[in-house]
């Protein structure tokens, strides 16, 4: 099985657009958003993605065939130090729960040295037992956890691998 990180273009926002239907679908089972009037839901950041430079977008391809994305972002707070942002991370079922979420994830710390932020919803149990599991196996253990806004907040440092 080949496991891709495919960055994005702009040309490819529809695609992405599509599949993240998809994934809030499946999140609407925990935020109880729902789609608006034309049936689909909204991403207000979409087109931040190829605007604003701290911004970054992949798609996750399984041996060619588009399987999910991961999109994210630098942050830097007061202190100047770089954050690097999980915003949303995405796997078609058909996909899950053979290893391969927790291989893109890890890719994608290696990718973006430096301290990470990821952020799960309150209510989904099933995201937060992943990134625990994800993060936990990720650090060997050195990441901390605290109750953000939303919800569960992993943060740690990923070293370049």
């Amino acid at each position: 099985m080949n496991i891709k990180l495919e960055q994005i273009s702009i040309d490819e926002k529809p695609i992405l657009s599509n599949l993240m239907q998809l994934c809030f679908h499946d999140y609407s089972e925990f935020n109880d958003e729902d789609v608006g009037p034309y049936g689909l839901f909204n991403y207000k950041y979409l087109d931040y993605y190829w605007t604003e430079p701290e911004r970054f977008a992949y798609f996750v391809k399984i041996d060619g065939k588009l399987a999910g994305f991961a999109l994210g972002r630098q942050s830097r707070p007061e202190n100047g130090e770089r954050i690097n942002i999980l915003s949303e991370f995405f796997i078609l079922r058909k996909y899950r729960r053979k290893g391969i979420g927790m291989k893109v994830a890890h890719r994608l710390f290696a990718k973006y040295p430096g301290k990470w932020s990821v952020v799960q919803e309150a209510d989904n149990f099933p995201a937060q037992a992943f990134w625990r599991k994800v993060i936990d196996e990720y650090t060997k253990g050195n990441f901390t956890e605290t109750q953000g806004e939303k919800g569960p907040l992993q943060e740690f440092e990923s070293l370049k691998r």
